[in-house]
């Protein structure tokens, strides 16, 4: 089953940049506008699907490569997205962190699995230029990740603000 649905990643640099409340407003706004959001979070997380499912409306399904290997992700995915208009897909973690200090069943990995560009959030805090650095190893990485557009969270006034978009070279937000 193939699901040629919009979709998008929301990833991190790591636990607690951001994501989950990132992921939750992408979807509450979209839904708000009327558009039929189908809700997922990669991996075997069961606390922000219960919230992803009460902002959309659709319940929230996990994508758990090593559960439900590679094969069971895309038909997870192209069954619960039946009926929706975009598919909106929270991280877990850091965007390469899997299993045992690989990528297995990370967020990157169900990125490839599913084709699906990443929205990177990133923690801003106590830094300016050199967090172009972070965004730039994120963006080389692994060359089959789409980094589409970035989101600098905690950027505490404009002054860092415009430190940071001096030197802009992913889309920003």
């Amino acid at each position: 089953m193939k699901s040629t649905i919009p979709r998008i990643i929301i990833a991190g640099t790591h636990s607690g940049c951001g994501k989950t409340t990132t992921a939750s407003g992408l979807m509450a706004a979209l839904t708000e506008r009327g558009i039929r959001v189908q809700p997922f979070k990669t991996g075997p997380d069961f606390i922000d699907p219960t919230h992803h499912s009460a902002l959309c409306g659709r319940v929230s399904r996990n994508l758990d490569p090593f559960m439900m290997g590679e094969a069971g992700v895309l038909r997870t995915f192209a069954g619960a997205s039946s009926g929706a208009e975009i598919a909106v897909i929270e991280g877990a973690m850091g965007l390469f962190d899997g299993m045992d200090g690989t990528d297995s069943a990370s967020t990157a990995h169900v990125a490839r699995i599913l084709r699906a560009p990443v929205i990177l959030v990133v923690d801003a805090s106590s830094a300016s230029r050199s967090i172009h650095a972070v965004v730039r190893g994120f963006r080389d990485f692994d060359p089959r990740i789409q980094v589409a557009g970035i989101i600098f969270n905690r950027i505490a006034t404009a002054r860092h603000h415009d430190m940071i978009a001096a030197e802009e070279f992913v889309p920003a937000l």
